[in-house]
């Protein structure tokens, strides 16, 4: 994101289009900061219904400014809430948001491993203020409500069903090919159904010495409450391996993907969003139903 957005953006009290998409976007981010969840620019931007996410630098500048506006008037801080939207690729801000983090000194020169810290400690003051539906309130916008109350509601009724056959080749078809996840080629295969001390089982898991990625698989016949139970096995399946690998001392790298044959259907991408599922989907363009 280019240095100058800060300087050229205003708040998001007008008419321009990227001023109306800064007061559709701070809704969801502060959604994010009550869920301690970061996004990414690309699943911002299809949740905002923008084709390029490269646009997303003014809608976030003007967010910034309004906050700062806000600030002198309660002379109190506000943490800069853009610095949850990162790069997939590095997980870091945009460079415009550099600025922010050390009160306009440039941080340019600063390595990668500085920015995550700063970052992190940026994100950290997001998570733990206290005010965000104050500062919505007085910006006059309301807080993202949940469609999907009544679909997560009936996916909790329901029990899992058995694995189909689709499901079962899709699955060894990852664990043997673990570029469907996304993942590099190199990896040595996963194991399937790889049992876990809360009594689940993953779907695969790829180790190494120092990493291990679970994933999740559904095909493209899963019902929506099957998906968003997906979702949701993530959010566990992350907890419980921390949680596991904590206990016995090891420190290791852990990733959870949730890998779709099909594609995520719109209207869940908030949900996916909210939770912070890592996503790959449309596998199905490179694996074939036997």
């Amino acid at each position: 994101m280019p240095n100058e957005t800060a300087s050229t953006a205003t708040g998001m009290f007008g008419d321009k289009l990227y001023q109306r998409r800064a007061r559709k976007a701070f809704p969801l981010l502060v959604r994010q900061a009550l869920t301690q969840q970061s996004i990414h620019y690309e699943d911002l931007a299809a949740e905002l219904g923008m084709p390029n996410a490269r646009n997303l630098n003014y809608v976030l500048g003007s967010i910034g400014i309004s906050l700062q506006d806000l600030s002198k008037q309660w002379k109190e801080a506000i943490p800069p809430i853009q610095c949850l939207v990162t790069n997939k690729t590095t997980g870091l801000p945009g460079e415009g948001f550099d600025p922010v983090l050390l009160d306009g000194v440039s941080v340019a020169k600063l390595s990668t491993r500085e920015k995550r810290r700063l970052v992190n400690a940026a994100a950290a003051r997001v998570f733990s203020y206290t005010r965000w539906y104050d500062v919505l309130a007085n910006f006059g916008l309301s807080p993202v409500a949940s469609p999907l109350e009544k679909q997560i509601e009936a996916t909790a009724k329901q029990q899992g069903g058995g694995e189909g056959e689709r499901h079962r080749q899709f699955k060894m078809a990852v664990a043997a090919n673990p570029s469907l996840a996304g993942l590099p080629s190199t990896l040595k295969p996963g194991a399937v159904e790889f049992g876990l001390p809360s009594g689940d089982s993953l779907d695969v898991l790829f180790r190494s010495p120092t990493r291990w990625i679970a994933v999740e698989v559904k095909t493209a016949d899963a019902a929506e409450t099957d998906l968003i139970r997906g979702l949701f096995q993530c959010v566990k399946y992350l907890a419980v391996l921390e949680a596991w690998l904590g206990v016995i001392g090891k420190t290791i790298d852990i990733r959870v993907i949730l890998v779709l044959e099909g594609k995520l259907p719109p209207h869940l991408i908030s949900l996916r969003n909210s939770l912070g599922v890592e996503l790959v989907e449309g596998v199905g363009k490179r694996w074939k139903w036997p």
